[in-house]
């Protein structure tokens, strides 16, 4: 019993808990390496557009947009929620909308899952690398030296997310979309990534999304993410036309003292 409880332990434990971080696993995800172009080599045609993005970014680093750039750095789930809220145009987090951020806090993984399989199959030197600079966070250099650029797996995870939350509030999908596409610019602007990686990016967390509607857990999910926004967007609707009924009334009644 002892011997089956350890294999259970250092080999089955594992799986599980990877898979419940995510809907999905690394396999599950359409393989990036299979559909993706190469990413573009260092000569040519396919490369002058990385080399003038890369010099544009590090030229406008110094600007306020540069400064939303060390921000954008971050991948943490609560950063993502707190980011996207005045796109989405309601506050995302744990307590709030208990039912999106569990559906976001899981997306989140598949997207990056969706970016590793081809990132490990390539292994791009990132710019930073390959020009021997620095990026808008220096800090993070060092973990980034020993992982794929392409693509981007910043951009990979939160256009998973933008793509989630402009189909929960389609109301509001052009500003979500803009807020998500300008996140994963940041990755290319701070030089951790070409701009070749974050468009592949975008590419394999659409891939991510559509394999992910194609899951019952994730529907799941979804449906109670959509019921819960439904509902708040109700009552806010509510309480706003409460609100207006009540200044309508105390308008008419100072007009009536007059």
């Amino acid at each position: 019993m002892n011997k089956f409880f350890t294999l259970f332990v250092f080999f089955v434990l594992p799986i599980v808990c990877i898979k419940a971080d995510s809907f999905l696993t690394v396999a599950d995800m359409p393989a990036g390496e299979k559909y993706l172009p190469t990413p573009p080599e260092y000569t040519g045609g396919r490369f002058f557009g990385d080399w003038v993005a890369y010099n544009w970014g590090k030229s406008i680093r110094p600007t306020p947009r540069g400064k939303q750039v060390v921000s954008d750095a971050s991948t943490s789930i609560n950063y993502f929620c707190s980011t996207f809220s005045p796109a989405f145009g309601m506050t995302i987090s744990s307590t709030n909308t208990p039912e999106l951020y569990a559906l976001l806090s899981k997306a989140r993984v598949d997207g990056n899952n969706a970016a590793k399989s081809v990132k490990n199959f390539y292994m791009k030197t990132r710019p930073f690398m390959k020009f021997e600079e620095s990026t808008s966070v220096p800090s993070s250099e060092e973990s980034l030296r020993t992982n794929g650029s392409y693509p981007s797996g910043h951009t990979a995870q939160s256009w998973t997310l933008t793509l989630i939350l402009a189909e929960i509030n389609p109301a509001r999908q052009d500003t979500i979309l803009s807020r998500g596409y300008q996140y994963g610019q940041s990755r290319a602007i701070g030089g951790f990534h070409w701009l070749s990686d974050v468009c592949a990016g975008r590419c394999v967390a659409s891939a991510a999304v559509a394999r992910l509607h194609a899951d019952p857990d994730f529907m799941k999910q979804l449906k109670k993410a959509k019921d819960e926004f439904a509902a708040k967007s109700a009552s806010a609707k509510g309480l706003l036309r409460e609100e207006d009924e009540a200044l309508q009334s105390s308008n008419a009644s100072q007009t009536n003292n007059e």
